[in-house]
């Protein structure tokens, strides 16, 4: 399943992480391990960030993602379920069901 990762660096954590000669190659390390489909960075809540597009199949890979910004970073992390627009369309029967059944105007009896 693929997840949006936001990554926010504490102002402090941040300033030392730029200032750390090995910081580029801690960042390339993590993201060698796990492999995101996409990284990208910018500033959120007035903090650094990384945002980046990762597979989790099973609730016990997100140590995987997560735990190396909080070792390296001392990051906050949010993991997000997101979809791309073919999983979406895949989803258009399971939508319009749910519609059916508990849009306003009455609901369906169970069973």
């Amino acid at each position: 399943m693929r997840f949006l990762l936001r990554v926010v660096i504490p102002v402090d954590a941040g300033n030392e992480m730029v200032k750390d000669p090995k910081m580029a190659q801690k960042l390339q390390g993590i993201l060698s391990d796990i492999k995101p489909e996409a990284v990208y960075f910018g500033a959120e809540r007035r903090q650094r960030s990384f945002h980046l597009i990762v597979n989790i199949d099973e609730a016990s890979q997100i140590p995987r993602v997560t735990e190396p910004f909080f070792h390296a970073f001392r990051a906050d992390t949010d993991l997000v379920p997101i979809m791309a627009l073919e999983d979406l369309q895949k989803s258009a029967p399971d939508i319009k069901a749910v519609v059916r059944k508990y849009s306003s105007g009455g609901c369906e009896s169970p069973g």
